[in-house]
């Protein structure tokens, strides 16, 4: 028995070796071409945690949005698969009040899409119970979004962006991801620009020029010191957009569309739009509740790349610890790095600045991502975990990578992109079962092709014949 225990031994370091050796020729190959940047790679077979491939893997990197990958996992640690982001609207004497939760999907389109939800059915919804209650007139609307403090920008984000919609201001109460959709029109010898949902609650200084000829280009433009006043410029032959741009004070921007659409429903409003803390009373009569349930948060964050679903889950990780009040960045930032610490990670090997990576502060190594993902991978949560991830070849930021049939919907992960940034962490369901890879490349452009090869040669290299 013991020499056939030796021989099996030995059988077994043949077929492994090879196969470690021939994936590092394989990944070697493609990183060594592009010799200036800095690539962090770790590569992990899920069944075992054994690493099969690593490079500078415990050097911190710029992950841009592979920073969500760590944000989402601590969210689904801290507040639980069953959580739900709930938005609480009741009614004290006339006066409408809107507590919010910090729920980034209230009024989300593509949210909204998915479940089937038609423009403006949070509208259509209050008007009718307002008219069931038999109440035809509001005398103010208070907005509660104490859930988060009110830092509502990051300190790290460039300034020129944050009329950007991926830079969009975060606040507990948020509605249509914070931006209105912009669509500008020549109309004649003059520029439309038209602006949804309506209202008045922003005000445009359209400096469009029309031209006969040429191409168009137009941006529109925060005024300083001017809350949500946009200069829109810029040349228009035809059309421009429409595309989105970001608001100021989003829980203000609910309750003044609320006035106005609910007017427009027959509900009177007149008196004054508050934003401040409400503690419900005796007074308080509930009148409708709106969730979200946290798990189409996490598909928003990962598949998609929504910087705000990104932002709001980690203030509220910190809300949570915090009472249900005030969630911060910095207390969501000494949260996580709780939840990195409890992996056993060492702390030299991240630095914690904002949730979504656009900032640029943020660093993580390619052990800290894997980690993650194999803590996530061998828990309960799995399942549901994965299924928040781009899909290659089928949606979200993947939707036109991997489209060969031997990759196609068995790529799936997070990507990440800023200037000289890219980044890709997941999962690759090859034949001989699930690897875990991260890959992080900084000082670089343009090597999507180069960084999605490395995840190709993962499958190849564990194909069955």
């Amino acid at each position: 028995m013991k020499r056939i225990f030796v021989v099996v031994v030995v059988l077994c370091s043949v077929w492994i070796l090879p196969v470690q050796a021939s994936l590092r020729t394989r990944i070697n190959a493609i990183i060594q071409s592009k010799d200036k940047i800095r690539f962090g790679i770790r590569i992990l077979e899920a069944r075992t945690g054994r690493a099969v491939y690593s490079h500078n893997d415990k050097t911190p990197l710029i992950p841009a949005s592979n920073m969500k990958i760590v944000t989402s996992a601590a969210a689904l640690h801290f507040l639980g698969a069953d959580f739900n982001y709930i938005t609480r609207v009741g009614m004290v004497g006339h006066t409408l009040v809107v507590i919010g939760s910090g729920d980034p999907l209230l009024g989300d389109q593509s949210t909204d899409q998915a479940l089937g939800r038609s423009e403006g059915w949070l509208f259509e919804d209050l008007a009718s119970l307002l008219q069931n209650a038999q109440i035809e007139r509001l005398d103010s609307v208070i907005v509660d979004s104490t859930v988060f403090d009110d830092e509502r920008v990051h300190p790290s984000w460039p300034a020129a962006e944050l009329n950007r919609d991926y830079s969009c201001e975060v606040c507990g109460i948020n509605y249509n991801g914070n931006a209105i959709s912009m669509k500008v029109t020549k109309q004649g010898n003059r520029v439309d620009v038209g602006i949804e949902p309506q209202t008045s609650f922003v005000t445009i200084r359209n400096e469009v020029r029309p031209i006969a000829s040429g191409s168009g280009a137009v941006g529109a433009y925060r005024n300083p010191g001017s809350s949500n006043v946009l200069t829109v410029k810029g040349r228009c032959r035809k059309q421009q957009g429409p595309f989105n741009v970001a608001i100021e004070k989003p829980a203000a921007f609910l309750g003044y569309l609320l006035a106005e659409q609910l007017g427009a429903r027959g509900i009177e409003c007149s008196g004054q739009l508050l934003e401040m803390a409400f503690v419900p009373d005796k007074t308080y009569r509930p009148l409708a509740s709106y969730k979200t349930p946290l798990t189409l948060c996490l598909k928003r964050c990962n598949t998609d790349s929504f910087n705000l679903a990104a932002e709001c889950l980690a203030k509220t990780i910190g809300a949570q610890a915090n009472g249900g009040r005030n969630g911060s960045w910095a207390m969501a930032r000494k949260r996580i790095g709780q939840y990195l610490e409890g992996l056993g990670l060492d702390p030299d090997e991240y630095v914690l600045d904002d949730a979504s990576g656009l900032s640029r502060e943020n660093r993580l190594s390619a052990r800290v991502l894997s980690t993650v993902l194999y803590s996530v991978y061998t828990s309960a949560n799995w399942s549901l975990y994965k299924d928040t991830f781009a899909v290659g070849g089928v949606e979200g930021t993947l939707d036109d990578d991997f489209r060969q049939a031997r990759y196609k919907a068995r790529i799936l992960g997070k990507t990440g992109y800023i200037n000289r940034v890219r980044a890709f962490s997941g999962v690759c369901q090859t034949d001989q079962g699930d690897y875990l890879f991260s890959i992080l490349a900084n000082d670089a452009n343009s090597i999507k092709t180069l960084v999605n090869q490395i995840a190709k040669a993962v499958m190849d290299e564990y194909r069955q014949e």
